[in-house]
């Protein structure tokens, strides 16, 4: 069965997803996709000025934001009718990255069951040294128009 939208990030390999990320902060974060797998994505993205806390280090919430988003882009690209939300995130930090490094998001599908979906994302620097560690749960819902 085809799938268009893990097609279209197929295709999309090397390409900033500036313009083609399927929510509005996801547009924002700006990632670079690297591989797009059933289950799994891979970004590169690189930590603005406006994505950094007072001394200049990645926000630990920006880093909870590139993981929800980025298993959200994940689930997306099942290609599957309905929406699912977040229903719990949890971040482990272990490191800190600066202002102009590049992070690397890496997102697998633990669960994919119909109603719940269990995420995982690692965040690594350049140098692959783990980051942050996130865990979500995200339920099926109905989006009322």
């Amino acid at each position: 069965m085809s799938n268009p939208i893990l097609e279209w990030m197929q295709e999309n390999i090397g390409k900033s997803m500036g313009e083609g990320a399927p929510s509005p902060v996801g547009r924002w974060l700006n990632g670079t996709l690297r591989d797009a797998q059933e289950g799994a994505l891979v970004a590169d993205f690189v930590v603005r000025p406006e994505m950094t806390n007072p001394v200049g280090l990645l926000h630990g919430g920006m880093i909870a934001t590139i993981m929800d988003d980025f298993i959200g882009a994940t689930i997306i690209a099942l290609g599957r009718d309905g929406f699912y939300t977040t229903i719990d995130l949890s971040v482990d930090y272990f490191a800190s990255a600066s202002e102009g490094e590049v992070v690397t998001a890496k997102t697998r599908l633990v669960k994919a069951g119909q109603r719940v979906i269990h995420g995982e994302c690692d965040l690594f620097n350049a140098e692959g040294r783990l980051l942050a560690r996130g865990r979500t749960n995200l339920l099926r819902v109905q989006v009322r128009e």
